[in-house]
């Protein structure tokens, strides 16, 4: 999948989407030219994504299960004439943001420097705001395909708009970043044998440029899915997807997603030194010490993950970066190991633990100023104790939860019985619910909304329900029968407090339903049957 070419649809008859959502696209484009007097001749899609199952793994190397969603960003965009105003005008369809003007500028030559970025943008992490996602999309177009030597970027005007919840956990950031990357490639007629694999490194290392340490799977989601089948995606040795087909279609009546968002605002770039980065850190530094612990043999420099650990640990050979093993055996052993990065009985029974950081620097090995430059010299993180054993569990537990819910619905046949469907469909909710109490209570990434609405979810008869996305506010998936959607929606509103004053439109927009949606796509201007001035 990741060496397919990213769609450039010409024709409506080459897009498979409701009508509906052709609509949608036909409104950015009417609003593109009320704004600035012409039609746009790209309109750029990335759709969001639910996580069904595999949370903080990614960065970790391990597999991850997520579908893309129908609701999308979509962003309106055309050329400005080469000698008019440089740089980028980029609007937001959503009037309560202002519109925002950029223009990069080429980069000094430092002597001897090596991979010296050719342009900069301004993006401030530390006050991050929506038009930074569109500036990181740029950035990479430009350092990637506009190096020293070569033309200028075409100037251009944006009109952004989307229907994914800001801070809900569905990935919203990522759309913008694969968005607007694929527009500047667009505009610029750079996108000519651009690959799903390729677009997908190209935004992973675009939204590190507002400061957040992402593994890849928000933006694999949204650039590789397929309709009607969720992704295994897998990041080690290399980035590879699999389409899975779910056995939510072989009941009667069949299964669906719920997307419920607690409405508490989780920002990852803004807290990212308490909550997302502080974990990439955990993570990175227990892979370190396990690899102590288990004699697995790393290099002094090497910032080693967990899947690379487990690899090595199980073929013997320090070199392993990708043989096949025994997965499932695996991380069924190596979770006995990890009771070896808890602290001294004494600290543990004084309720204590985490350790300190002078702690976890004697653990690594490490002199102190290797240790800062290897793990903290790239990130800003905050903390009085790190909590490297509960990391280390929910990582390998939750590593074997994706493996165990792709094995069921691989053994999930098409000619499956009902019955035999309602089992596996049960067995999916229970491995959700694992998935949640081990997010909350060892990976610490969840919050008492997320707690309350999962519990009142399989209390109202989800098979099982769990956080989605980063955590710490955001939302909730669950996995529920298709004839009982609306009554689970309105056991939800009269459960959720913060839900009780929703009707209608207000409550679909908070919780709705969803089956997996296409990936990331370009559409020209005569796709919309919008008439040309």
């Amino acid at each position: 999948m990741a060496e397919l070419l990213v769609p450039v649809y010409t024709s409506i008859d080459q897009v498979n989407e409701r009508n509906e959502q052709t609509q949608k696209r036909i409104k950015v484009a009417e609003e593109f030219r009320a704004r600035y007097g012409r039609n746009p001749t790209y309109i750029a899609r990335a759709p969001g994504r639910v996580n069904l199952i595999g949370e903080h793994i990614d960065y970790a190397l391990f597999g991850v299960f997520p579908a893309a969603i129908e609701r999308d960003i979509l962003i309106a965009l055309a050329p400005r004439p080469l000698n008019d105003q440089p740089g980028v005008i980029v609007a937001n369809a959503d009037p309560k943001y202002a519109e925002q003007r950029f223009s990069p500028s080429r980069a000094i030559a430092t002597a001897g420097a090596r991979d010296q970025d050719a342009w900069l943008i301004d993006i401030n992490t530390n006050e991050l705001r929506w038009d930074s996602y569109v500036k990181a999309g740029y950035y990479g177009v430009l350092n990637n395909f506009f190096r020293e030597g070569e033309s200028d970027p075409t100037p251009v005007d944006m009109l952004i708009s989307g229907t994914i919840p800001a801070g809900s956990g569905l990935s919203s950031s990522a759309a913008i970043v694969v968005a607007s990357t694929l527009g500047f490639l667009a505009v610029n007629d750079k996108l000519n044998g651009m690959t799903k694999g390729r677009l997908v490194e190209i935004a992973v290392a675009n939204e590190k440029r507002v400061g957040v340490n992402s593994g890849g799977m928000d933006q694999a989601a949204s650039v590789i899915s397929t309709p009607n089948s969720a992704l295994y995606i897998s990041f080690y040795p290399t980035l590879s997807a699999q389409l899975i087909e779910l056995p939510t279609e072989r009941t009667d009546p069949p299964a669906v997603f719920v997307i419920a968002n607690s409405l508490v605002v989780s920002d990852k770039a803004v807290s990212a030194k308490t909550q997302y980065n502080l974990r990439v850190v955990e993570t990175l530094v227990g892979a370190r010490i396990l690899a102590n612990r288990l004699g697995v043999k790393i290099g002094r420099q090497e910032k080693v993950t967990f899947r690379e650990v487990l690899g090595r640990w199980i073929s013997g050979d320090e070199r392993e970066s990708g043989k096949e093993i025994e997965m499932e055996k695996g991380l069924e052993s190596i979770l006995e190991e990890v009771e070896s990065l808890k602290p001294p009985p004494e600290t543990v029974a004084s309720g204590q633990l985490g350790v300190t950081m002078e702690e976890m620097i004697n653990l690594s090995g490490l002199p102190q100023s290797e240790f800062h430059q290897l793990y903290l010299s790239w990130v800003e993180v905050e903390a009085t104790h790190f909590h490297l054993y509960n990391r280390a569990r929910h990582v390998f537990s939750e590593a074997l939860r994706v493996l165990q819910f792709r094995n069921l619905c691989l053994k999930s046949q098409p000619c499956s019985q009902p019955s035999s469907a309602e089992e596996t469909l049960q067995a999916l909710g229970n491995l959700m619910n694992e998935s949640h109490r081990s997010c909350s209570d060892l990976f610490d990434c969840s919050c008492p909304e997320l707690d309350e609405l999962t519990a009142l979810a399989r209390a109202s008869g989800a098979y099982g329900s769990r956080l989605t996305g980063a955590g710490w506010g955001g939302c909730t998936v669950s996995l529920v029968s298709e004839s009982k959607v609306e009554d689970f929606k309105n056991k939800l509103r009269a459960g959720y407090s913060r839900y009780r004053d929703l009707t209608g439109e207000k409550l679909n927009e908070v919780v709705f339903a969803t089956k997996p949606s296409s990936g990331a796509f370009v559409l020209q201007l005569e796709v919309l049957g919008v008439a040309q001035k």
